[in-house]
């Protein structure tokens, strides 16, 4: 295939090849449309995410994103793609050189999948075994509900990863009856010890809210002794999320706050009706009094009077989303075509470690 020069290549009527973020800036009210319109979407799949994540590249990759639309202006396709050259996981030291999509990788999307009506897919999927060709292609988190029939010939799946979700909304109880007693003992004493609580919805989301949240989860991977992507160097990345909210749309915190200054903090991102738990932390001070478990169950509280109904807590089957929380399995799923020596090599050994543990 020819690949055309500029930043936006007309191939056919109702059909570009857009390779940078601004040139796509009309299109994104209708491309939030056909994400909202297609089954197991999230906001990771969203305009907000994907061309946040593109503005926000601190390497320089090769980047696009294709569009279908309608005679009338109608989104009816995206696949964004990226072309990268780095490990398939952190315990396979492979590189490989291969197409993946483009906002997954360093900033840990869930739920991935091409926003498609279903009459675009043949187009789509012929235009994509075009495009990828004699590359590899991997896909590491597609939801499970994604289009498998936009999946190309010869790709495999490697592995699975539990994305536990709980059903939110008025009359659903959350944790056992002993849990929401415990829970209201254990706001009592943060409030008599002066915590309060506080709600940031995303359209009053600031870069100053962002650097609490930050700080904060800082100082829990501290204690714990552990690392996350989640870190200042992702700093600008979350400003144009920021950028991009809306009412109802976008990364929205609670806070837990003493004389002014927060000691706790639950993030995420409202889409549709669901709250997707990206991260958080608090300071250790307040681990014995429980912070966290206040945190996270006000936090579904929250969202769950603002008409969520899916509170999703992303991948990782970490025991305290199950018990109390009562958290159900939900998997994402991770795909690879291998069009070369060392993808195959490096999928090979990422399906086998992952079997290695269960």
């Amino acid at each position: 295939m020819t690949r055309p020069t500029g930043t936006r290549a007309a191939t056919a009527a109702g059909f570009e090849v857009h390779r940078t973020p601004s040139s796509l800036a009309a299109l994104e009210d209708g491309w939030r449309d056909l994400v909202a319109a297609v089954p197991g979407s999230s906001y990771f799949t969203t305009p907000d995410w994907v061309l946040g994540s593109w503005e926000a590249m601190d390497t320089p990759h090769t980047a696009e994103v294709a569009v279908w639309t309608a005679p009338g202006g109608r989104v009816e396709a995206v696949v964004p793609l990226m072309r990268v050259r780095e490990r398939l996981h952190p315990r396979v030291p492979l590189p490989v050189t291969c197409w993946t999509l483009l906002g997954s990788g360093s900033d840990a999307a869930d739920h991935g999948l091409f926003p498609v009506l279903p009459h675009r897919r043949a187009e789509v999927r012929a235009w994509l075994r075009e495009r990828v060709g004699r590359g590899s292609l991997w896909l590491p988190a597609m939801d499970r509900e994604a289009d498998p029939g936009l999946l190309l010939p010869g790709t495999h799946r490697l592995a699975r990863a539990t994305c536990p979700r709980l059903a939110v909304g008025p009359g659903i109880d959350v944790g056992s009856r002993r849990f929401r007693k415990d829970v209201g003992r254990y706001e009592r004493r943060l409030t008599e010890s002066g915590i309060s609580l506080r709600w940031v919805p995303p359209h009053e989301m600031t870069d100053k809210v962002i650097d609490t949240v930050l700080r904060l989860h800082r100082a829990r991977q501290d204690v714990k002794g552990t690392t996350t992507a989640f870190g200042p160097r992702r700093r600008g990345f979350h400003l144009r999320l920021q950028e991009r909210a809306a009412p109802g749309r976008g990364p929205a915190a609670l806070l837990a706050e003493r004389d002014g200054s927060a000691v706790g903090a639950v993030y995420g991102f409202l889409w549709q009706k669901t709250f997707a738990y990206y991260n958080g932390g608090w300071d250790a001070a307040y681990a014995r009094m429980s912070l966290g478990s206040v945190l996270v169950y006000r936090a579904i509280a929250e969202v769950a009077e603002l008409g969520v109904d899916t509170f999703d807590f992303l991948r990782g089957a970490e025991p305290y989303k199950y018990r109390p929380f009562g958290a159900q399995d939900r998997h994402d799923e991770q795909w690879l075509r291998p069009r070369s020596p060392t993808a195959l090599l490096a999928g090979t050994a990422l399906w086998l470690h992952h079997r290695s543990r269960g």
